[in-house]
């Protein structure tokens, strides 16, 4: 297979925002005297805001109501803290460098929204120039749904089935695959030996440790 582009998921896969999103998701459900488990969150990662809310509100019995309030809520304080806290991923240089060498299209698929994609390429200053870059955050469906996937590729001039993407969470890596790419997943360090990664093409520890024997064994 020819592949000629590679897709970033962003959160938690390019910048280590993943705490913070928890941070700021878990602050409006205590105001209704909800808790989430760190499972229970791992679980939800990937959803866009909108979804994750009210994903949690009915699983809770909350009034819908108070969704839309909550999920703004999220999104100003999770924007905030990562643009305050949120750091780069070690590795994400180098992959960068890896792919462009070879000439690869690059592009970044996102379930966030666009004003946080701005705030983290701020802070990657890698000089590298993405390709195209697609949110799910206006698509009448997000991850796990392959709109979002699609759309960068088309954006790309590519075709999904040339298109490697890398991915950290559950949600994305079934968007990825029901795109028909290729997915390198790079669970988080808690998360890295779960029986759920077995439908990904490649499982690794960090970008850093992506290779030439890895693309051509894909």
């Amino acid at each position: 297979m020819q592949y000629k582009a590679v897709i970033f998921d962003m959160d938690g896969l390019l910048i280590d925002s993943e705490p913070l999103w928890q941070e700021a998701g878990k602050e409006p459900l205590l105001e209704f005297g909800v808790e989430l488990t760190d499972e229970q969150y791992h679980s939800s990662t990937g959803l866009r805001t909108e979804e994750w809310i009210e994903h949690w509100f009915h699983f809770f019995g909350l009034s819908m109501e108070y969704a839309p309030a909550a999920t703004d809520t999220i999104l100003e304080k999770a924007i905030a803290k990562i643009e305050d806290r949120g750091t780069i991923f070690p590795g994400v240089a180098s992959a960068f460098a890896f792919f462009s060498t070879r000439n690869f299209k690059m592009g970044i698929a996102t379930s966030s929204p666009l004003s946080l994609v701005e705030v983290v390429l701020k802070k990657l200053n890698t000089g590298i120039t993405f390709d195209a870059i697609a949110s799910a955050e206006k698509l009448p469906y997000g991850k796990p749904h392959p709109q979002v996937y699609l759309d960068c590729a088309a954006a790309l001039n590519i075709n999904p089935s040339n298109c490697i993407a890398f991915e950290d969470s559950f949600n994305g890596m079934i968007a990825a695959k029901a795109a028909k790419m290729k997915c390198v997943v790079v669970p988080a360090v808690a998360d890295y030996d779960h029986a759920k990664w077995g439908a990904a093409d490649l499982k690794i520890n960090s970008l850093a440790a992506f290779q030439q024997q890895h693309l051509l064994a894909l």
